[in-house]
């Protein structure tokens, strides 16, 4: 199908990889494209390794399978790279984005021969400074958009601002801590 991004999430249980992969398809959602967002179920468990899947695109979509050629992968958890084939499929022509404090150059060797490109970005120390605590998903979720340009990246941080008034309105003060993970990590994704 003619511009459709294809992206495939993984981390572990309980880091929100499923939760930034549906806030992406509702981002995306906002602004006019046609969107899936589903994770893959299995006997999953707090650590245990969990996959998840956006198909975004101008026209309507049509497939309802998991995807095994994506465009894009996202890792939010660096150790998966030594238990699971995150390159598995990956497009040579698309990206890799890695949750680390590791420089792309770095990670490349476990990536297990892939050559497309390699992105990171330090999620632990982007969320304990803006959020106090460590929140991997809203870091990765700005990254995906920043290296996918699968949407205006101004303006997904806008439509974020006016989710998480909806979703936060009974903790309005996590909000501003929100807004400023996710233009941080706009900001400092190395590629």
């Amino acid at each position: 199908m003619k511009n459709m991004v294809e992206i495939r999430w993984h981390g572990r249980g309980g880091q929100g990889a499923k939760t930034a992969c549906l806030l992406l398809a509702d981002a995306a959602f906002a602004s006019g494209k046609y969107v899936q967002g589903f994770p893959e179920y299995g006997p999953e468990r707090m650590g245990a390794p969990i996959t998840a899947y956006n198909r975004i695109s101008d026209e309507r979509c049509t497939i309802h399978s998991n995807i095994y050629n994506p465009d894009y992968v996202v890792v939010v958890d660096e150790t998966l790279l030594q238990s699971v084939d995150v390159t598995h499929g990956l497009n040579p022509e698309g990206a890799i984005v890695i949750n680390t404090h590791k420089s792309p150059d770095e990670v490349r060797p476990l990536l297990r021969g892939y050559e497309g490109r390699v992105y990171t970005l330090d999620a632990r120390a982007i969320s304990e400074r803006t959020l106090g605590k460590y929140f991997p998903n809203t870091p990765m979720l700005a990254a995906i958009v920043k290296v996918s340009g699968v949407l205006d990246p101004w303006r997904f941080v806008s439509d974020m601002e006016t989710s998480f008034k909806h979703k936060f309105a009974t903790k309005p003060q996590v909000i501003a801590g929100n807004m400023e993970c996710l233009t941080q990590s706009l900001k400092e994704v190395r590629g």
